[in-house]
């Protein structure tokens, strides 16, 4: 029968082929040409997969405040803060001034009139239940805007 000899091929970063045996050791310093090269092709490989070394610490505090601003991007997050304030007040006096009187128009001829200011009084406590109400509606509105507008910045591909 034929001999054992198995033979693997290789193919190295620049594209050469090299081949070895698993029956032949090579020792240390006889290294052919071919040799020579694959080990030059897995320093190559070695120096790619080595970690980067971190950047440089910034120096002095208005770098630091810099950095930290750009890596957890709170400017953004100051902005997206304050135009939710404002969405929120924009939505509470839409709710105030103009959802709550219509649905008191449709719900006056039972009696409760102006939801705003809607109470009753059990055993001397009075329950105002016109401002939960209130926040409620507003609160489902907001919740309403900001889930779109997520949807939105999906269907946009944004992130």
């Amino acid at each position: 029968m034929g001999s054992d000899l198995r033979v693997r091929v290789a193919r190295g970063m620049s594209g050469k082929f090299y081949k070895w045996n698993e029956t032949e050791t090579i020792a240390g310093d006889s290294l052919s040409k071919n040799d020579d090269d694959m080990l030059e092709e897995l320093k190559k490989i070695r120096a790619l997969l080595e970690p980067k070394p971190a950047p440089p610490a910034p120096k002095g505090p208005w770098a630091e405040f810099m950095d930290f601003i750009s890596k957890y991007k709170v400017l953004g997050l100051a902005v997206a803060f304050i135009i939710a304030t404002y969405l929120g007040l924009l939505v509470l006096a839409l709710v105030k001034d103009f959802i709550m009187p219509l649905i008191g128009l449709i719900l006056n001829p039972l009696g409760l009139g102006d939801l705003n200011k809607a109470q009753t009084t059990f055993h001397t406590q009075v329950f105002s239940y016109g401002d939960f109400l209130l926040a409620l509606i507003t609160f489902i509105i907001v919740a309403l805007i900001v889930f779109l507008i997520v949807k939105a910045t999906k269907n946009w591909g944004m992130e």
